[in-house]
């Protein structure tokens, strides 16, 4: 099993890809086993975490909780003004359909449970994108209500922020029983023991996208209207990255860019499927499951990106 894991952790990225492709290929010739495979979206959410914090261990923990301060900045832009200035704009322009409805709901969540992973595959420093998805998905509850009063199809806050506090629960229970095992000792934070993180969590990635491309596959062989919906959520999930990770190097933040880029553009939309209306959730579930597409190539797609931008920082060049 250990040798398995290895490969998976070496071949991560071509793993997300194929995760992808079998995701698109289940939909179409099994939409059944797709749907059916949804059940297993928040249990390996949390499990992701749990493998995040059992990879950083207590010290790295330790270190991602430095610098709140500037963190809760970064939460308050992506999860409150971002979203409110999409919905304000939507509203001004008088659009309400599912692919404005998609992109505000987006921006309102929280950074995906995999962002350290995708950190770690994409080359970058996980402990910023750890502390930026713990306290993002901390707040969440409290960010989305001035964005959902100001579309109420998405339902009532208070019924999100029951679920979102349930999660947290969770949330909390996986990363401290992760901390109390490499904190004792009982599981080690040696090269091989990463490795084999790194190779179950890209496992898990891949099983994940499966059960969330469901709408997918048959849209994309039934209508060329789907093909620029695809385009659309590249555009805006990669220019999301390198729009932040600029933005961070530009304030000084130099390597940690990476993983603050990942965050911005990668968030935690499908947690919202089982609080919303479910007409609504039929109406956005392609939307959904197209934003994944992104989300999955990132670190193979933003890869080259980040590591020019790291090379190009002060911190890189003092080195």
């Amino acid at each position: 099993m250990g040798g398995f894991l290895a490969l998976c952790a070496r071949r991560g990225r071509e793993l997300l890809v194929a995760g992808l492709l079998a995701g698109i290929g289940v939909g179409i010739v099994a939409p059944a086993l797709a749907e059916g495979m949804r059940v297993l979206i928040a249990p390996m959410v949390v499990g992701l975490l749990f493998l995040a914090v059992l990879r950083l261990g207590v010290e790295g923990v330790r270190a991602g909780l430095r610098g709140l301060r500037g963190a809760l900045g970064v939460t308050l832009v992506l999860q409150l003004a971002l979203p409110v200035g999409a919905a304000l704009a939507f509203l001004a322009l008088g659009w309400g359909g599912p692919v404005a409805l998609g992109l505000v709901l987006m921006l309102s969540a929280a950074p995906v449970t995999g962002s350290p992973n995708l950190a770690i595959l994409s080359r970058g420093d996980p402990v910023p994108a750890l502390r930026q998805l713990v306290l993002g998905t901390v707040l969440l509850p409290l960010t989305v209500i001035p964005v959902f009063a100001l579309v109420p199809a998405f339902g009532s806050p208070a019924e999100v922020g029951l679920v979102v506090l349930r999660l947290l629960v969770l949330i909390a229970l996986a990363g401290g029983l992760a901390l109390v095992l490499r904190g004792r000792g009982i599981v080690r934070g040696d090269a091989g023991a990463l490795q084999a993180m790194d190779g179950l969590a890209a496992l898990m990635l891949a099983v994940v996208v499966v059960a969330l491309m469901g709408a997918v596959g048959p849209g994309l062989a039934g209508s060329g209207a789907v093909w620029g919906l695809l385009a659309l959520v590249l555009v805006v999930n990669f220019g999301l990255q390198a729009g932040a990770a600029f933005l961070a190097r530009a304030r000084g933040a130099g390597l940690a860019a990476p993983a603050l880029g990942i965050v911005t553009g990668n968030r935690n939309i499908a947690l919202f499927l089982s609080v919303l209306p479910a007409a609504l959730v039929e109406d956005l579930l392609l939307f959904i499951g197209l934003y994944q597409i992104p989300m999955y190539l990132t670190p193979l797609v933003m890869a080259p990106f980040y590591r020019w931008l790291c090379a190009r920082s002060p911190a890189a060049s003092r080195q």
